[in-house]
């Protein structure tokens, strides 16, 4: 696929528009078909593991399909052991940041934390500043959280005023630090080191610190490339616990603060980032941290949580501490040292939360308004909107919702003091940082990565820019990234769901990236005259297929229970229900379409 620099995008006055003809808006309503893409496994060897482990062929397709393929890998990944995890001392610097950390101890020297505003950064924060304060006098160690607002990410300069003003001589920074060269430089002419735990792509240029922890150094031979900063933090941890001669107690304690960064940072659930996750879950549901027991009342709660509770229910409550206000109080709500205190933190991350979804909501509306009050903007292969009063920390969110409805590229953009700024998220399979690259004669800096980014501005150039975007991504983009994909894991018949498939299918979390709950797919089912519409909005399946009747659930789906009138192919995830203290298998309905369609592949 052609790069946008390979293309001469100013010759271009009016960029095509690519013809999705799976888009079918209505009056009010933007009605949106996916592609169907059936994973594929080895046959021979999923009738070998078949055999071997003596349960359901589909679950060994699944398995298959995502690497395991023998007994052994097999009981790895059923059963992840926490002596699986690697040797932190395998990674790059860390000989070097032990003994600087050790020397800080000795002399007596103020040591500063400073990480990042949202989840693996405040949880990174916390592991990394209870640790120290094991190790050292906790009157020398402290923590800093820049503001998002007014100091943006990652290392700020006020950050390293505030480190000279208060006489500390080292500063370890974590989920962030690896591009701040000039800041890092800075902070060494005032005397003061810096330790970096970073899980973000260095650059070429790497900043003059004492020690640099992070696997993506193309020399550092850490086996586990795709931890997050928390993760990486925890090695650091780890690591001095080794040398301190603490037991796995002193450390082991801290893997249900960097289960939530696993899970909120979607990284890879595989490796070490799925056994640190596993037993981080573990310990979140028989003894989690004051902050989480909090923040689980708060919500109403109960355990087992799992992955996605986390993701959906707790991560977004300590994200809104940085997004609506000032992310040190979910630090401290970490480190709290009783319940009560934890609790009083909570109910102000709680109360952010509750801002936050009145401003995500309230944007989300105007920024739909925009676009579906204007034709020319609903035609495009990209969605640009932008309005001065948005909130700047909820502008990412919207870009995710908008996403949702409308399956393209997309930018949000909104003023803070003279400048714009906002957030891009994009869609499977196009490169948005590089198509803001090729926009950055309209900008005056940019950021991120291949699915999110953003961007400054001045008020004049959001016109410009927006123009040049459609263009670039018009020119670049393959027609099927404009529509969503569902890849799916395996075909079953209703017949061959059951309990013992159930309990099998549950020990298969955490589910995460690479490791994604299982979607199924049936086909022929028909509706048992028992499916009805919940609120004007959801569907209430009950379906057939030959003589097996099959529940569930389908959320935001009540565009599509016409097609319930012929039989169907349903795709959908399986949960368990529980009611009136009788338990049952249901579906989680993603998608239906009529069966005489034929199915759209890759």
């Amino acid at each position: 696929m052609k790069t946008a620099a390979d293309w001469n995008l100013k010759s271009i006055n009016h960029p095509p528009s690519t013809i999705n003809p799976f888009r079918q808006p209505s009056t009010n309503k933007f009605f949106m078909l996916k592609r169907w893409n059936l994973i594929k496994a080895d046959e021979q060897k999923t009738i070998m593991l078949a055999q071997e482990l003596k349960i359901s062929p589909v679950l060994c397709r699944i398995l298959v399909s995502r690497g395991i393929e023998n007994f052994n890998q097999a009981k790895n990944y059923f059963r992840p052991q926490l002596v699986a995890l690697h040797n932190p001392w395998l990674m790059k610097d860390m000989d070097k940041a032990v003994n600087r950390i050790r020397a800080a101890v000795i002399r007596g020297e103020k040591i500063l934390v400073f990480g990042d505003y949202d989840v693996d950064g405040t949880t990174a924060v916390a592991c990394m500043y209870l640790m120290l304060c094991k190790i050292s006098n906790p009157d020398l160690v402290n923590f800093y959280i820049p503001h998002r607002h007014r100091e943006g990410y990652g290392i700020s300069k006020a950050g390293i005023e505030y480190a000279k003003e208060n006489g500390y001589a080292l500063i370890i920074s974590v989920d962030c630090g690896i591009k701040s060269v000039d800041l890092v430089q800075y902070a060494a002419e005032a005397g003061i080191d810096f330790i970096i735990c970073d899980h973000h792509l260095p650059d070429a240029r790497l900043p003059a610190a004492t020690a640099i922890l992070n696997p993506k150094q193309p020399d550092c031979p850490y086996p586990c490339k795709d931890l997050c900063g928390c993760g990486i933090a925890f090695k650091l941890i780890t690591a001095l616990s080794l040398s301190f001669g603490f037991s796995e107690a002193e450390y082991f304690c801290f893997l249900d603060l960097v289960a939530i960064a696993i899970a909120a940072d979607i990284v890879p659930m595989t490796g070490e980032n799925r056994i640190l996750a596993f037993h981080g879950l573990k310990k979140v549901n028989e003894d989690p941290n004051f902050g989480i027991l909090a923040l689980m009342q708060l919500s109403g709660l109960k355990s087992p949580l799992s992955i996605s509770t986390l993701v959906f229910m707790i991560a977004p409550r300590v994200n809104a501490a940085g997004r609506m206000d000032d992310a040190r109080k979910a630090v401290q709500m970490f480190v709290a040292g009783s319940f009560e205190e934890a609790l009083g933190f909570a109910k102000l991350l709680h109360a952010d939360n509750t801002n936050r979804k009145e401003a995500d909501l309230n944007i989300t509306e105007e920024a739909l308004a925009i676009i579906e009050g204007d034709e020319v903007m609903r035609k495009r292969n990209s969605t640009v909107v932008f309005r001065s009063h948005w909130h700047k920390g909820v502008v990412g969110i919207v870009a995710s919702r908008l996403i949702e409805k409308y399956y393209r590229p997309t930018i949000v953009l909104t003023q803070t003091g003279e400048l714009v700024s906002g957030s891009a998220r994009s869609v499977q399979g196009f490169n948005l940082y590089e198509a803001i690259h090729g926009c950055r004669e309209y900008l005056l800096g940019y950021g991120g990565h291949f699915a999110a980014a953003g961007m400054t501005l001045e008020p004049g150039q959001v016109e410009l820019f927006s123009n040049k975007f459609e263009e670039i991504v018009s020119a670049t983009i393959e027609p099927r990234f404009l529509i969503p994909e569902l890849n799916l894991d395996a075909e079953i018949q209703f017949r061959n769901i059951y309990f013992s498939f159930y309990q099998i299918l549950h020990q298969m979390e955490p589910f995460g990236p690479e490791n994604t709950k299982p979607l199924f797919v049936s086909r022929g089912v028909t509706n048992t005259g028992y499916s009805r519409l919940l609120k004007e909005k959801h569907i209430r399946f009950s379906l057939r297929q030959n003589e097996t009747v099959i529940s569930g659930i389908g959320f935001n789906m009540a565009e599509k229970f016409d097609l319930l009138q012929k039989p169907m192919d349903i795709v959908y995830t399986l949960d368990e229900n529980e009611w009136n203290g009788e338990k049952s298998l249901q579906m989680k309905v993603v998608d239906v379409k009529a069966s005489e369609r034929l199915m759209i592949d890759n």
